[in-house]
């Protein structure tokens, strides 16, 4: 079945799937009342630290809902990004996902800011988000707020291509006891348990999970040139964790909230070929990480409000290989030793206030200081423990001159250890045209810092005895920030009669100074030998894009759910570099779309179909190639009452079609199917 075979599929299967849903039980559902739907936007506070509607934010947000995750089926947060316009995501290698947004995306996933809890994830050293490394259980997020595009004007270098806000239940939603099994094929195997208790003032929860996955295929075939054989290649992961929330209502005006959470991780992969460098490439990782974070907020009055918030987060990897003896070329190395050891964390604290000047003028404001560091001994070549201090100031302003009219600005000033000060800025214009249609204009610029190993890294190989072997990475020199200017126009309507939300976005986006690794001079590879490619980080050009995307979400039933997005992209670069001219462009997928549809029939039963396609993209640097593929998931639930026990038991199917390629093209996800049971009491 090819790929247009497949979309014609997907689209014949989704239009089988509405129309019997909206033929099926008419008569039997209840009455359907105004109060049934949503009434008024829905409300988000990532865009600006604000409280609004969509509907009046300054930038485009997508809110992923406890109801879009249960229906979904996804078990990886990342997953979850795939109901996102414009976005792509990969697993790649080594337990870690690869993200783009409007393409650009490689094995870091380094232009975004992620947070959860307010608690930024993203990794100091390569600038990678380390999602199998959250002590998150997928069961206790209430939902995720994405912003698309950029965002440093509220939270600094970084939010530089979107910003996605994880925020998890409190402790007060889920009182008692929760038990979450899955189980499937290719090795899957999931545990997930919880307990929240507490009295009305006092709350708590504790959860434990375990996870087990066997990624993809293992009979590939890989490249001639990566020397790949049949039934070789192979990723599987076990991840241990832990977290616990307390939310303590000290007084009617004030509150604090405590957080921590551990993982354990471990991970298999591998491929044997005939070529010896890839022995050099450790099997077994071994990963832990922890957080802590409190945070106090208090009420002085109805005009005023401040919070503040410190936390410190904590990552260690760790992989070896020993090769005992290397020869390569007729070349006896001896025994070779790599010790991919990586240490990093940060420490925060900041502070946000928030303050109602007048009936049509408020404001939110504040600042923070963090520390980063860094150590990997093969990464630079040293064994130092690298560190460096970020400071800010931001404020943003809302001003109604008009009932029809909202304007809104701000900016944050920003001081990084490497480039120095920089100050992001944002504007914005919302014009109500009808009541529930509203029409954006926006301007915004934002900064992207290079991380510690864009500036510095120095791989180098070691012989047992320490003696260089070869050089494979050299530091930069000094790098400029990323810049990126984007431009919008964007409407946002909610079609009372149609039960209908819609967002529709027009951006043109320019970035300077994108940061790539690039071939250096061979002759900097003093060692001689295993290659001959030497790199570097340099600021490489500029990048042009500009495109449209489009979310709906259509609520006509008390049953049915469904939401639908496309995005179309478009990109150019002046770089002089080869090989990022060539694949810049190639990035992002020219076309790409999902749909997501839900339908609760009666007796406790309810259905869902994701189907999602996306052309033929490159993904950066350790990427490659990949094909246009379309991805069918189909759930099948059923929920039910037993001795004053909750229950739910679902069986989903992923990928129900053709396999396709993530990431690289010896990336196999193939069909699989799984089986849940959760009980809560």
């Amino acid at each position: 079945m090819n790929g247009k075979q497949q979309t014609r599929l997907c689209g014949l299967g989704v239009t089988l799937l509405l129309g019997g849903i909206l033929a099926a039980n008419g008569p039997a559902q209840a009455a359907v009342t105004e109060s049934d739907f949503f009434d008024e936007m829905p409300v988000v506070l990532s865009a600006s630290r604000l409280s609004q509607p969509v509907n009046e934010a300054p930038a485009a947000v997508t809110v992923i809902d406890r109801e879009m995750i249960r229906a979904s089926g996804f078990r990886d947060i990342p997953e979850l990004l795939r109901l996102v316009p414009g976005f792509s995501v990969a697993y790649t290698r080594d337990n870690t996902w690869a993200a783009g947004y409007h393409g650009l995306g490689d094995a870091y996933s380094r232009r975004f800011q992620v947070l959860v809890d307010g608690r930024s994830i993203y990794s100091p050293h390569y600038g990678a988000v380390n999602w199998t490394d959250l002590p998150l259980a997928i069961d206790d997020i209430e939902r995720i707020e994405v912003v698309r595009g950029p965002d440093a004007a509220v939270y600094g270098a970084n939010a530089f291509a979107a910003v996605i806000n994880i925020i998890t239940k409190t402790a007060a939603q889920v009182p008692g006891e929760f038990v979450s099994l899955q189980t499937g094929t290719k090795d899957m195997r999931g545990m997930t348990v919880r307990h929240g208790g507490g009295n009305a003032a006092l709350r708590y929860r504790l959860t434990a999970s375990a996870q087990q996955r066997d990624r993809f295929e293992r009979d590939v075939t890989g490249p001639p040139d990566m020397g790949i054989s049949v039934g070789q290649y192979f990723e599987a992961s076990q991840t241990y964790f832990v977290n616990g929330r307390v939310d303590w209502q000290r007084s009617p005006d004030s509150d604090v909230m405590a957080q921590f959470g551990l993982t354990q991780g471990k991970g298999n992969a591998g491929a044997r070929t005939d070529d010896p460098r890839f022995a050099l490439e450790p099997t077994e990782q071994d990963s832990r990480a922890l957080y802590l974070q409190f945070a106090y907020r208090k009420v002085e009055s109805e005009r005023r409000e401040w919070r503040v918030q410190a936390y410190h987060t904590q990552n260690r990897f760790d992989a070896d290989a020993w090769v005992s003896p290397l020869v390569y070329n007729g070349i006896d190395y001896g025994n070779v030793v790599v010790d991919q050891y990586l240490r990093q964390s940060r420490s925060s604290i900041d502070l946000q206030v928030n303050e109602q000047w007048a009936p049509s003028l408020r404001a939110v404001w504040g600042g923070e200081l963090w520390q980063e560091t860094v150590k990997s001994p093969q990464g630079y070549h040293s064994s130092k423990t690298m560190r460096g201090e970020i400071a800010r100031a931001f404020g943003n302003l809302e001003w109604r001159p008009h009932e029809r009219v909202l304007l809104q600005g701000g900016a944050m000033l920003e001081h990084h250890y490497f480039t120095g000060a920089d100050i992001s800025p944002r504007a914005a214009a919302n014009f109500t045209v009808a009541p529930g249609h509203v029409i954006r204009l926006g301007i915004s610029r934002a900064y992207r810092s290079p991380t510690f190993f864009e500036e510095e890294g120095n791989r180098v190989l070691l012989s047992e005895s320490g003696a260089p072997i070869d050089v494979l990475t050299v530091p930069s020199g000094g790098l400029e920030p990323e810049r990126i200017v984007s431009r919008e126009i964007a409407y946002v309507g909610h079609w009372r009669p149609l039960r209908l939300d819609m967002d529709v976005r027009l951006f043109r986006d320019r970035i300077d100074d994108f940061i790539g690794m690039v071939k250096v001079d061979p002759a900097l590879d003093v060692f001689g030998s295993l290659q001959s490619k030497v790199f570097s980080a340099a600021n490489i050009g500029g990048i042009d894009s500009h495109g449209g995307e489009i979310q709906m979400r259509w609520r006509p039933t008390r049953g049915l759910d469904v939401s639908v997005h496309y995005a179309r992209v478009f990109l150019s670069t002046d770089t002089a570099d080869t090989n990022f001219k060539k694949d810049i462009p190639l990035s992002a997928p020219r076309s790409s779309w999902g749909i997501l549809a839900n339908y609760h029939f009666g007796n406790h039963w309810e259905a869902s179909l994701f189907a999602q396609r996306a052309d033929a993209q490159k993904w950066l640097t350790e990427g490659d190639d990949t094909e246009a593929f379309t991805r069918v998931d189909a759930r099948l639930a059923h929920r039910w009452k037993w001795q004053g026990t909750e229950m739910e038991a679902a069986v989903v199917g992923q990928n129900l079609g053709k396999d396709y390629q993530e990431f690289r093209n010896t990336n196999l996800f193939s069909r699989r199917v799984y089986g849940s049971l959760s009980l809560a009491w």
